[in-house]
């Protein structure tokens, strides 16, 4: 008797996972290309590579890379997140970074300012614009390091 109900109870727990199994198949949407940088960033990242000759800007770079704590709270906090821009020198010792505050942001304020928040407590330098600034205005921000 003890045996009818343990394979009936296994036999169970088998329809159930491959049901699952099938479930997650049909769920799956394959994903689709998108632009590394919007029409907005675009501007941006020339402005920088303009202003900045000598130097090295990488565009939509994970906090994870910029950031690490040994606390999943705290990487809770940054995973799963994107720095717009990123200026470094030629051996990639990071001198700010720059954050596109375009309309997309409008009402997010709270949430930049927490990110902005973590990644000064780790040492960066982050600078916001609603637009992309002259080369004058970036060249007065952005202090290079007396060695470039």
């Amino acid at each position: 008797m003890y045996k009818l109900v343990f394979i009936a109870l296994v036999i169970a727990a088998v329809a159930a996972v491959l049901s699952k199994l099938q479930a997650n198949k049909k769920s799956f949407t394959p994903p689709k290309a998108k632009r590394l940088l919007t029409k907005n960033e675009q501007p941006m990242y020339f402005r920088l590579a303009e202003t900045f000759p000598g130097h090295v800007v990488l565009a939509q770079v994970s906090l994870g890379a910029l950031l690490q704590s040994p606390n999943r709270a705290t990487r809770n906090r940054y995973d799963r997140k994107m720095a717009d821009f990123v200026l470094c020198t030629k051996a990639f010792d990071v001198i700010a970074i720059v954050e596109l505050d375009d309309s997309s942001h409008n009402g997010k304020e709270n949430r930049d300012e927490a990110r902005d928040k973590l990644l000064n407590a780790a040492g960066y330098k982050t600078l916001r614009y609603k637009r992309v600034p002259d080369i004058a205005t970036l060249k007065t921000d952005i202090s290079l390091p007396t060695a470039c």
